[in-house]
This record gives C-alpha cells, sequence and structure tokens, in this order.
C-alpha cells in the first residue's frame, strides 16, 4: 500500500500553481519496536496523563495545550483556535528563490519529502517547474506549514518528480565553534597525509545502499528469533579499538590485507590484556532460561 500523503496543496512559481502532495521518503515501519509490558503478567502498559496536583487520571476531553507566561501561570489554545490559523504555506508552496544547491550547508537539512502532482490538470505546469529547475542546474527555496509549524524546504528535481527537503531556520542551527574550540591547529607531516590519502584512494567506490545492513537491528531479530525457539542467548564480544600509539605504523599496517591487518589488532589487543596487572577476562553471562513464547515486535 503507497504511503499517504503528509501534506496536500498547491505548488507556485509565479503565477503558475498545480496541485501537489508530498509524501515522506523515508520510513521506520520496518524497524524492529518493542511493547511496554508488565514483567509479571505480561500485559501491555498503557500511557495515561495524570493530573500534576491531584494524581487523578485526565480524559482526553479535557486535555488542553497550555503556553507557560508565568511559573504555574498559562495561556490556554484549543485545537480548534490553532485550526483557524491560515497562512499561505498551509495551503502553497510557494517558491521565493533559486539557488545553487552548494550554497545550502548540509547542517540545515531535515527530513526529505517526495513531491508529486496530485491531478492530471496539474502535470504539465509541474513538469514545466521541474524541468526549468533542471535545466538551470538550481533548488527552489520555498515554505510549508507541516505539523503544525512553518518550514522552509529546498525543492529539487528527482527523476519524474521534485524532492523537497525541509531545512532548519538560523536559529535553531548551532555553532560548531565550541565544539571544534579545543581541537588544535597540527602541522601534519606530507608522509602521514600521503599515506592516509592512499587508503582513501584503495577504499573509494559507488555509494551503493543496499550494501550497508542495518547489524543492530538483524542481531535484535536473531536475539528474538532464539528466545522464541527456548534457545540459550549467544552473548558476543566485539573488541573496542585502542588509542593508535604509533600513527605511521597504524597507516601503513592499514595498508595490508584486511584479514592481516584484523589479525594484528587481536594480537596487539591480546598482547595489551597481558600486560594489564590484575586484570582478568570477563566471565560470560549465562543465558536466562526463556519465561515462554515472546510475541513478535510489530
Amino acid at each position: 500500500m503507497p504511503p499517504r500523503a503528509n501534506w496536500k496543496g498547491y505548488l507556485k512559481l509565479s503565477l503558475v500553481t498545480c496541485p501537489v502532495a508530498l509524501f515522506p521518503a523515508a520510513s521506520d515501519k520496518d524497524k524492529v519496536s518493542f511493547h511496554l509490558l508488565n514483567g509479571e503478567t505480561g500485559h501491555r502498559l498503557k500511557q495515561q496523563y495524570v493530573d500534576g496536583e491531584t494524581g487523578e487520571i485526565v480524559d482526553r476531553e479535557n486535555r488542553v495545550k497550555g503556553y507557560e507566561i508565568g511559573k504555574g501561570e498559562y495561556v490556554t489554545v484549543s485545537d480548534e483556535e490553532l485550526a483557524v490559523i491560515e497562512i499561505e504555506s498551509s495551503h502553497t508552496i510557494d517558491i521565493e528563490s533559486f539557488v545553487p544547491k552548494s550554497d545550502v550547508d548540509p547542517v540545515y537539512f531535515g527530513n526529505r519529502y517526495f513531491i508529486a502532482p496530485d491531478d492530471k490538470i496539474g502535470q504539465e505546469a509541474f513538469a514545466v517547474i521541474r524541468e526549468a529547475m533542471r535545466q538551470r542546474g538550481v533548488a527552489g527555496i520555498a515554505r510549508v506549514t507541516l505539523h503544525g509549524r512553518e518550514r522552509l524546504i529546498l525543492l529539487e528535481p528527482r527523476a519524474k518528480g521534485i524532492m523537497g527537503t525541509t531545512l532548519h531556520h538560523n536559529y535553531e542551527v548551532r555553532s560548531d565553534s565550541a565544539d571544534f574550540a579545543d581541537i588544535p591547529d597540527l602541522d601534519i607531516s606530507k608522509e602521514l597525509l600521503d599515506l592516509a590519502s592512499h587508503i582513501i584512494e584503495t577504499k573509494k567506490a559507488s555509494f551503493d545502499p543496499e550494501k550497508f545492513k542495518d547489524h543492530y537491528q538483524e542481531a535484535v531479530v536473531d536475539l528474538i528469533h532464539s528466545k522464541r525457539a527456548g534457545k540459550p542467548v549467544q552473548f558476543t564480544h566485539v573488541p573496542r579499538p585502542g588509542n593508535v600509539v604509533n600513527l605511521m605504523d597504524a597507516l601503513r599496517r592499514s595498508l595490508r590485507p584486511e584479514k592481516s591487518a584484523q589479525l594484528d589488532t587481536k594480537k596487539s589487543s591480546a598482547a595489551a590484556l597481558k600486560k594489564t596487572p590484575g586484570r582478568r577476562a570477563a566471565a560470560r553471562p549465562k543465558s536466562a532460561p526463556s519465561k515462554g513464547r515472546v510475541k513478535k515486535a510489530s
């Protein structure tokens, strides 16, 4: 079943308009998810809103939104009052300007959407806007109201449609100066840089997302299958990399075949473990007996 549109309205370029729909470009529906259960009964838990003062459960019809203007003092706003707030971006994506995509710092990127015509009458106007952007090699900057907030959106041609990327507002993006302030300026030797550059050259490839697996999700699925089958859970210890003592040596060893490098790493880790006084190998935890069938995660 195709995903439901997150937004429907009009795409506008000057006096040219066409009806469009926005669809999410990514989805978490195939991710493993868990329900919270009562560990004693196995029953699902329910979330409830409780009055912070009386401790009583508040029914849905009595829940209202409130903006705090002072300690314990709120201005309440109803969903009906919010619904009547209508600005142009509530129903129209009006392209305000065009920029080279390279001008937009990726730190501003948010969620991505696929934009398609919403009826046959507007298909020609949609195609004209799309192909004009493609011919000029530019991306459009517009605004759209999604999930109760007006957002900037970057528009660019993608195949037969348009991809929209929401952009964070300037006030939402943190400066990197505080995080990078303690990184020193270093004089890197040409030999070190050449070695690192050569390693990069040997690992160059075309990006193929199918080659990259979600190893954590696969491990969680294996865990669930093992527990459903009543098998003992296998704990795998993955050694963590240590600090590089000799950078030149590490770069040179990195040029060897991958298996040889992994063998050297294991030998180094084992040697370091033996040198550590009073260090004992961590005992493998015993597998807990299965407490019955585990419901398949939704």
